[in-house]
């Protein structure tokens, strides 16, 4: 097996790049990744859950390092005009998972070659369904870390705004817990002429958004909560009131604790504006990610063979189900700059496969750690 060369990380970063899928519907991607595994004979391959592959690389120590790359794509339609471009209608890798999927097949050439010198037993994750329904949740559920003594797992995201090859991350909080809000108002429809017979659905969803925005900026600015909504929709005619109003957004904590007692707070608030415009309201929450916060003991280790790494000083509002993991075991999630313009989830998101170098040279250190 050849070592991770920019040319063989470059060749494993495009051909990914050409087969985008999405979700768990990964056949060509993970023939590809098994492909590419089965070629290294340290590594025990198999698949704990659904559109899941692992690698296990047996060392005989009680405890083991994993590492984890998400494989699916996105449904947008690539403009790069790259010779290397999405072969598949609609599908695009624009948030970086080809790249991470090149870094750990680098790294796993490496540790092929270097196992005798390995002070833990490795596991690597490729894993679905990163950009939907959190595939990562399926791979703990699993008990596959149990089963393999797994006690600490890192993680990258490819970072347009990071300088090239710039290796950034945080102690504890990194990105946000992630909930969509949906809250409905259901009130009596009445000609605006006579709006006193009706009850105003709009006027509550208006009253409400104001209420939850000054909520929110009275919030301590260490909490860093943050509630959005981007969808409004009211009613049917503009001669009558509304009986049917909908404001849909996008809940953003960094624990546990400040989500339940937000979303507590919230829920008052659309039955305090309901109730005063005769309308009742009901408020639905997805299931979404738990905040990625990353062990501060493991964040130290880490950082200890990682002179470069820098530390942000604030965490970020974007989510990642790497989070995951976090409920499970110890982990450390890094950030590596490309230094593009476009940002993640643009139809021109691209970059140079020089950084992929970085990532793997990172992970080899890594798993370098007793």
């Amino acid at each position: 097996m050849p070592a991770p060369t920019l040319e063989l990380l470059t060749r494993y970063r495009r051909d990914l790049h050409r087969i985008p899928e999405l979700d768990f519907d990964l056949p060509q991607t993970l023939a590809y990744v098994r492909g590419v595994m089965e070629g290294l004979p340290a590594f025990e391959l198999f698949s704990p859950c659904r559109s899941t592959l692992c690698a296990w690389l047996d060392r005989g120590t009680e405890h083991a390092t994993a590492f984890r790359t998400d494989m699916d794509a996105l449904p947008v339609i690539e403009a790069t005009e790259r010779d290397f471009a999405s072969t598949h209608q609609g599908c695009m890798h624009a948030c970086g998972h080809d790249g991470h999927m090149a870094m750990v097949l680098g790294l796993a050439g490496w540790l092929q070659d270097h196992a005798d010198e390995l002070p833990r037993s490795v596991l690597l994750v490729f894993q679905p369904a990163e950009e939907t329904t959190g595939g990562a949740h399926d791979v703990c559920e699993s008990g596959v870390f149990v089963r393999y003594g797994v006690d600490r797992i890192f993680g990258f995201h490819l970072w347009p705004s990071l300088p090239e090859g710039a290796l950034s991350s945080r102690p504890g909080p990194l990105l946000a817990a992630s909930n969509e809000t949906y809250v409905t108002f259901r009130g009596r429809a009445s000609h605006i002429g006579r709006y006193q017979e009706g009850a105003d659905a709009m006027e509550a969803a208006a009253h409400f958004l104001i209420d939850v925005y000054g909520l929110m900026a009275d919030q301590p600015p260490e909490e860093r909560s943050l509630m959005r909504f981007g969808l409004m929709r009211a009613g049917r005619v503009i001669n009558q009131v509304a009986d049917l109003a909908q404001v849909n957004g996008s809940l953003r904590t960094y624990s546990v604790a400040a989500r339940d007692r937000l979303q507590r707070e919230i829920h008052q608030l659309a039955e305090r504006d309901a109730a005063a415009q005769g309308c009742t309201a009901e408020v639905e929450y997805s299931y979404g990610f738990p905040p990625v916060s990353n062990d501060v003991a493991l964040y130290a280790l880490a950082a200890s063979v990682l002179p470069e790494l820098t530390e942000l000083e604030e965490p970020l509002m974007i989510s990642e189900d790497f989070a995951w993991y976090q409920q499970y075991l110890p982990g450390v999630f890094l950030l590596l700059g490309t230094g593009t313009p476009a940002p993640l989830h643009s139809d021109h998101f691209d970059f140079d496969e020089k950084v992929l170098l970085k990532g793997v040279d990172v992970y080899e250190r890594l798993a370098m750690l007793a």
